[in-house]
C-alpha cells in the first residue's frame, strides 16, 4: 500500500467549505480572490501552509507530498496583467502537473478574532482583545489589546521580538506606561493616523513608511515595524492546524523568512 493511501484523506470541498465559513471571505472587499486559486485533486492526505504562494513554497509542498497549499497572499492579485507572467506561469505549470491545490485567504485571514494573524500575535503578546480596529472599505482588518498590567516600550519590544522571531523596527515616541496596542498586519502603515485618533500608546504593523518616524513623534505613539511576513505567519498557520484537527489529515508550515 503506498504512502499516500494509507493515509487519512478528506474531500477537498468539505475543506474549502469549512474554510468559507468560518473566514466569511464575501463580507471583504479584498485585493485578490480569496478561496481556491488552483484546483487539484479532490482528495487530500496533506495540506502544506506558508505565507505567500510562491515557486520556492510549491517546490517545497511538492517535496513534502502535498495535496493542497493554503496561502496568505496567494497568485492573483487585483491590478495584475490579464496575461501570465513568466514567473507566474512556471507556478502554475509546477501546481498542474503535480495535481496540488492552491487555497489563498488574505484579508479575512487578518481581521478574523479568534485564529486571524492580529488577534494571535496580540494573544503572543499577552493582550486582551478589546476592539476591532483599522477600517478598510467598511471592514475592521485589526484589533486592539490591552495590557493586564502597563508596562514600558523596552519590554513590549521584547515581546514582539519573541512573538516574531526578530527584532521590529521601534520609533520610541510615546508613554512611558503602554496599556492599548493597535495590532494590523502587513503593509498598515497607512493606519497610524487611525490608531493616534483612538488614543492608543502603540501601534504595530508590518512594514514602516517614511513618514511614520515624524507622525509618530508628533503624536507621542510607539510606532514598532515587526516584519510584513513576520506578523502573518500567525494566521495561515493556524488554519493547517485546524484543519488537520477536524479533517485528520497531516499538516505542516513552511517556513520561507522574508526580512521585509
Amino acid at each position: 500500500m503506498s504512502e499516500r493511501t494509507a493515509q487519512a484523506t478528506a474531500d477537498r470541498d468539505a475543506i474549502l467549505d469549512y474554510l468559507e465559513e468560518l473566514l466569511r471571505p464575501g463580507d471583504f472587499a479584498d485585493y485578490c480572490p480569496n478561496g481556491l486559486q488552483v484546483p487539484g485533486r479532490k482528495e487530500i492526505a496533506k495540506v502544506v501552509t506558508g505565507v505567500s504562494a510562491t515557486l520556492e513554497l510549491f517546490e517545497a509542498a511538492a517535496e513534502l507530498g502535498a495535496d493542497m497549499v493554503i496561502a496568505h497572499h496567494g497568485i492573483f492579485w487585483n491590478g495584475n496583467p490579464e496575461a501570465l507572467s513568466e514567473p507566474q506561469a512556471r507556478r502554475l505549470k509546477l501546481l498542474l502537473g503535480e495535481g496540488i491545490n492552491l487555497a489563498a485567504y488574505h484579508l479575512p485571514l487578518d481581521a478574523h478574532g479568534e485564529i486571524g494573524n492580529n488577534a494571535l500575535l496580540c494573544e503572543a503578546l499577552g493582550l486582551k482583545l478589546d476592539g476591532s480596529f483599522g477600517d478598510h472599505r467598511g471592514n475592521a482588518i485589526g484589533w486592539t489589546g490591552r495590557a493586564a498590567e502597563p508596562f514600558d516600550v523596552a519590554e513590549l519590544t521584547a515581546r514582539v521580538t519573541r512573538a516574531t522571531g526578530r527584532d521590529p523596527l521601534v520609533f520610541a515616541n510615546g508613554p512611558d506606561a503602554i496599556e492599548r496596542i493597535g495590532v494590523i498586519s502587513g503593509a498598515a502603515a497607512g493606519h497610524l493616523g487611525e490608531a493616534i485618533g483612538a488614543g492608543l500608546d502603540a501601534f504595530i504593523t508590518g512594514e514602516p513608511a517614511e513618514r511614520v518616524m515624524a507622525e509618530s513623534a508628533e503624536a507621542g505613539i510607539h510606532f514598532l515595524a515587526a516584519g510584513h511576513y513576520a506578523t502573518e505567519t500567525f494566521g495561515v498557520r493556524r488554519i493547517g492546524e485546524l484543519i488537520a484537527e477536524r479533517f485528520g489529515v497531516t499538516h505542516e508550515f513552511v517556513d520561507l523568512p522574508n526580512p521585509v
